[in-house]
Order: C-alpha cells, then sequence, then structure tokens
C-alpha cells in the first residue's frame, strides 16, 4: 500500500469516527431529586432536566425537592446552595399530574421559592388551583385561582400538540395526555432541544388495561424521532412487578406492560430502532423486595436490546 493509500485510509477512518461521535453526542444533563413511586417522602418523582454546558433546568415533576437538591450538593453535582439552585437554576416546574408525590416538593418549597413558571395542562392545573394551591390548604403562590393570588408563579396552562416556548431556556414542550385510571389523566411532555428530544411521562397504564389508545398515539408522534435518532431517551414509570394483578395496578405499568408497549412503539419507528435506546425507569414502588424482583424481570424481557437506566437521586447523568 503507498504512503498516499494509507494516509486516505486514516482520513477515512478519522472522519467515520467523527461522524460516529457526533451522532452518539448528548444533549441534555439529568438530575434525578426523587426517583421513587411512594412511602419515603425524601425521595419522590422529581427528574432536573437542561441542556448540556447550562443552569437552565426544568423540573419533570416536583414530588420531592429540597432533600433532593441536597443529595446532588452531596454528591459535588452542584457546588452552590441549596437555596440557589432552587430559586436561581430551576426555571420552572412541568407537573405531569396533582397527586401529591408528583407536586408535594412544589407546595412544600414554594415560600422559599423565587418567581417562575409552573406548568401542566388545564384538569392538572384546576385540581392544584382548587385544592392545593386555594388559600386554605395552602397560600395561593399563583397567579390566578382561589383567594389572594401572591404571583409569585404564573400557573401556565399547556394545550395538548401545541409546541410551547419555556420561559428562561432555550427549549420546548409538547404534551400528550395519558391515562392513569381512567378517566383521570396524567400527561407526558416532549422537551425539545435544538434538534434533539427527550420524552417524559408521568404515571399512566397500559392502554389495554386502561382501555385508551393514549400510549398508542404517543408512540406514533415520536416513532419518526426515533427512526431519525433524535430522540435521547424515555422516562416511564414501571411501579408493580409482574406479579400485580390488572384490577389492582391503579393506573400503573409492569415490566410485562412496558414491555408490550416498547413493542408497539418498535412496530411504528422500524424493527432494530430500539436497540441500544435509552429507556430510564421511574416511579419503583417500594418494598425493596419488589423492586429487585421488577428489575430481574425488566432484565429477563428485554428483547428488544434497549438501555434500561435506574436513575438515582442525587446522580447526575446525561442523554
Amino acid at each position: 500500500m503507498t504512503l498516499f493509500k494509507r494516509l486516505l485510509l486514516c482520513l477515512i477512518l478519522v472522519t467515520l469516527n467523527a461522524f460516529s461521535q457526533k451522532d452518539q453526542k448528548t444533549s441534555f444533563q439529568v438530575v434525578p431529586l426523587g426517583v421513587k413511586g411512594g412511602i419515603d417522602e425524601k425521595n419522590l418523582s422529581a427528574y432536573l432536566l437542561a441542556p448540556v454546558h447550562t443552569n437552565d433546568y426544568i423540573c419533570l415533576d416536583a414530588g420531592t425537592i429540597n432533600a433532593g437538591i441536597e443529595v446532588a450538593i452531596k454528591n459535588k453535582v452542584f457546588k452552590v446552595s441549596t437555596s440557589e439552585v432552587l430559586r436561581k437554576y430551576i426555571k420552572g416546574y412541568f407537573i405531569s399530574h396533582a397527586h401529591l408525590d408528583h407536586v408535594s416538593g412544589l407546595i412544600i418549597n414554594s415560600p422559599a421559592d423565587s418567581s417562575k413558571t409552573v406548568y401542566a395542562t388545564e384538569k392538572c392545573m384546576e385540581m392544584m388551583e382548587n385544592h392545593y394551591f386555594n388559600d386554605q390548604t395552602w397560600a395561593n403562590f399563583g397567579d390566578k385561582g382561589p383567594g389572594t393570588p401572591l404571583k409569585k408563579y404564573h400557573f401556565e396552562t399547556l394545550k395538548t400538540n401545541l409546541e410551547t416556548p419555556i420561559t428562561n431556556t432555550q427549549m420546548t414542550v409538547k404534551v400528550f395526555p395519558l391515562s392513569h385510571v381512567n378517566p383521570f389523566e396524567s400527561t407526558a411532555f416532549l422537551i425539545k432541544n435544538g434538534d434533539s428530544y427527550v420524552l417524559y411521562l408521568g404515571d399512566t397504564g397500559p392502554d389495554v388495561v386502561e382501555k385508551s389508545d393514549n400510549l398508542k398515539n404517543l408512540w406514533t408522534a415520536v416513532a419518526p424521532l426515533v427512526q431519525n435518532k433524535q430522540l435521547k431517551g424515555i422516562f416511564i414509570e414501571v411501579s408493580f412487578p409482574n406479579e400485580q394483578p390488572d384490577q389492582f395496578l391503579f393506573g400503573h405499568l409492569t415490566p410485562n406492560y412496558l414491555m408490550k408497549e416498547l413493542h408497539v412503539l418498535e412496530e411504528l419507528s422500524g424493527k432494530g430502532t430500539l436497540k441500544d435506546f435509552n429507556i430510564i425507569i421511574t416511579h419503583l414502588k417500594p418494598p425493596t423486595k419488589n423492586i429487585v424482583k421488577l428489575k430481574e424481570q425488566i432484565k429477563n424481557q428485554n428483547d428488544l436490546g434497549v438501555k434500561i437506566i435506574y436513575p438515582e437521586q442525587g446522580e447526575r447523568f446525561e442523554l
């Protein structure tokens, strides 16, 4: 082989490697403030999400805030005070539904918080206004609703399938309805940063149990993003092991139903498109023996080859 051909081959290999690294570049950083689905009030669903290399975080659900920030600081994720993360780093909250394990951190920390936006669908916002921020259960820190609004938070109602800019960030959001014990609704948030996306699902049951097509509609909407490798990951709950009877799922997923739903997504996005795709498992419900069991079941049923991620409170990762 001549020197010229060797140099040409090296150039081709370097170029291919560069393109490969470009495809694998991360777009988002995640700091879980809470990852569990019940009992432990210091570790309930809440995930900080921001574009990489920024501190412009949004909080996806808000079950635990302060305790999670403290764990992240202990882990050296943040080098500032708990108050500064709360008041300056978190630019807004996205509440998937108004159950207390998804909103209690927002409520409890509201007196110490700074002005920002709380995003939710109409039904979710109505529940928070009427039952929490109502000047009776808790002071109304919002800019509308019962009593005397203190106007610390701007309550922004999100409409389905409409892309909405997220204030004080470079990101946008689209929302999709989920079924969480039909007819009660939860929400999926599709977050966009440049040409990259992350999908976060609040609590949801499988379509077949919920007698709904919400998940099928969601998978149809995001399938092109999976095909084009623009979707960096899906946050999705698995609350119970497979032994949980359907009538006692209460709007949640098992490993079996998770994989069935992911197969529906793959049918829409194309065979093999989910191999090594990031699936972030949320809302694990104690006791520990159930969590151990469902993790083993997910491992054994993962015939799609997805990359399963179990986030830990206060431990940063990138997507």
